[in-house]
């Protein structure tokens, strides 16, 4: 349909009471008096109606041609995309954000500690940014795959785990009616046919020393009076989680009897765990119990926070020389170690790891968490180390 059929010049002429098209929708209404409105004429329905504009050349904000013309395109853009132009346009639109908050805040009631809660957040602050601002409503194929491609193949683990929370974002959307059809994010849908096969994303095993390797590892590291090589080396010694060792109070501990009670509510079991220390092990602790600033055994640069992963990190590939050695990766040195090199039984060395036995027989059979033969265990383990 043809447009712009008048001109500021005619708009202003006329003094006819009657309605006078631009083409395509608007329109220019005289009434008697001389005043005049725009407005957008369509049909929805099969019924007429219309949308007011606002006036031309009078009033306390008068309306132009060219902005007469504007506010007629915006109303065509929202009927090609089979909205209705006259919905509430006050109505608070629920973006991605939106929803990834509110997931989050049901999420976090079943997360057991801290980091992962972090995680959460991290991923889809950081690496979904882009989704942040778009109606929930609106997410498409289109729009994941811009946020994933990026980083699908540099940080793989990292893209799987954001098209997770991504989906489960949208499914949380989908539970409350404010998403229709399928989830754009799920694997077994458009994304296993636009990106590369998930193999190239499995977890694998945490890239570890060969456990021959970590006593020269251990004489590096001891070259070292940073808190964060004091804390890998106060890991590799308990067998412990870095989260553990990161976050652990000095409450937590008996220095006399050499013993180190981590509460259930930070173990990834939920279960209290009791760690025997080695003569070593003290002797890290009464170190850093003599620059105690506060409740934190391992406080990082800044004072009531913990040491972070990525320092430990760079400190045990520092000292290993292994660019790819990971914190983690120290408990399967210690696990190789101890059922390559003693004869230490099973339940006792996944019990240094705090491993939940899988075996119901033997899980029952073994009540106890076998503290003393443990300790015997990480005797043999910090000799091994200090060779």
């Amino acid at each position: 349909m043809a447009r712009h059929k008048l001109t500021e010049k005619t708009c202003k002429a006329l003094d006819q009471p009657g309605i006078y098209g631009d083409g395509d929708g608007l329109w220019l209404r005289v009434r008697p008096g001389g005043s005049k409105q725009f407005l957008f004429v369509y049909i929805d329905a099969g019924k007429r109606k219309e949308m007011g504009l606002g006036g031309y050349g009078s009033g306390t904000k008068p309306v132009s041609l060219a902005l007469a013309r504007q506010k007629a395109e915006a109303i065509r853009e929202v009927r090609a995309r089979g909205e209705d132009p006259k919905a509430d346009r006050t109505k608070k639109v629920v973006t991605f954000k939106d929803m990834m908050d509110d997931t989050i805040a049901v999420k976090i009631k079943s997360f057991r500690n801290a980091k992962h809660r972090d995680q959460w957040s991290m991923t889809l602050t950081t690496y979904a940014a882009d989704l942040h601002s778009k109606p929930i409503a609106s997410i498409t194929v289109d729009d994941v795959l811009r946020v994933l491609q990026p980083i699908w193949e540099t940080i793989p683990e990292t893209a799987n785990r954001t098209r997770m929370r991504i989906a489960s974002v949208i499914n949380h959307a989908k539970a409350r009616g404010l998403y229709k059809g399928d989830n754009p994010a799920v694997w077994r849908g458009a994304l296993e046919h636009l990106l590369s096969e998930r193999q190239t994303l499995s977890r694998g095993h945490h890239a570890a020393l060969a456990f021959r390797d970590v006593p020269a590892m251990m004489t590096k590291i001891q070259q070292s009076s940073s808190v964060s090589a004091s804390a890998v080396e106060f890991a590799c010694l308990t067998a412990a989680r870095s989260g553990e060792v990161r976050r652990a109070v000095w409450s937590e501990f008996d220095l006399e009897i050499g013993l180190w009670i981590v509460p259930a509510e930070r173990m990834k079991a939920g279960k209290e765990h009791r760690v025997p220390l080695t003569k070593r092990a003290v002797e890290i602790l009464t170190t850093r119990l003599e620059a105690r600033t506060g409740a934190l055994v391992f406080e990082g640069g800044k004072e009531g926070t913990a040491i972070s992963d990525t320092a430990m990190t760079k400190s045990l590939r520092s000292a290993s020389g292994d660019k790819k050695a990971t914190l983690h990766g120290l408990r399967s040195s210690f696990r190789d170690w101890a059922g390559d090199e003693t004869g230490h039984a099973r339940d006792v060395i996944e019990a240094a790891l705090a491993h939940t036995l899988k075996d119901r027989t033997e899980a029952a059979y073994r009540r106890s968490d076998a503290l003393e033969k443990r300790r015997v265990l990480m005797n043999e383990w910090e000799s091994y180390c200090a060779q």
